[in-house]
């Protein structure tokens, strides 16, 4: 099972922390049986187009533990 923190606020709620969302991406943290992935928030990749090609590289890193084939 899997569990993607989209932005700061889920991941802390989630996992109780205080880390920055940038320190925690492309890392798993345990939720119960559950890998948790983080990484930026779409409302922040609107005020920073840039950061998507970093969400996308999150989201390749994700799909390659999962067993997914691009």
């Amino acid at each position: 099972d899997y569990i993607v923190c989209w932005g700061s606020v889920a991941a802390r709620k989630l996992l109780s922390t205080k880390t920055p969302i940038g320190k925690m991406r492309q890392q798993f943290f345990d939720y119960g049986r559950a890998k948790v992935a983080c990484t930026y928030h779409p409302a922040y990749l609107l005020r920073n187009p840039p950061a998507k090609k970093e969400v996308w590289a999150d989201m390749k890193w994700l799909m390659k533990d999962m067993g997914v084939k691009l």
